[in-house]
């Protein structure tokens, strides 16, 4: 077993093999989005530089931008005191969510109990997707 190995054996993952993993833009810290990983998920993270995880709803395993382009360049990667959450600073490539936007974040909660869009679209997920 190599180095690597035996440190992503040493998370907690929960009862489903997973973790959970908060993406963060490198320059401005601003958070992506938070995705899964498996054991294999995060191995092939570190040896590919680009990020790979675990679908909970798709029960599949992917890797950022294998449909859209759009990856995430790994610059590093954190763990919290208790081994049980990953945090993983990225240089994204293009749009970090599905919906188009750079980040999944990208409705706050105003003054009104109301969820306002505050960012722009940076491409159509129909054309990116080619959603029949």
């Amino acid at each position: 077993m190599t180095r690597l190995e035996e440190t992503a054996k040493g998370l907690k993952y929960d009862a489903a093999g997973l973790i959970p993993a908060v993406v963060v833009d490198a320059a401005t810290k601003q958070v992506l989005m938070v995705a899964y990983m498996n054991e294999a998920s995060l191995l092939d993270t570190v040896r590919t530089g680009k990020t790979h995880f675990w679908s909970r709803s798709r029960q599949k395993y992917w890797m950022k931008g294998e449909s859209s382009g759009h990856t995430q360049e790994v610059k590093a990667i954190y763990t919290d005191c208790d081994k049980d959450t990953l945090v993983i600073e990225a240089v994204q490539h293009g749009a970090a969510c599905h919906m188009g936007y750079f980040s999944c974040f990208f409705r706050k909660l105003n003054d009104d109990s109301q969820w306002d869009v505050i960012a722009e679209k940076l491409f159509d997920p129909d054309e990116v997707y080619k959603k029949k």
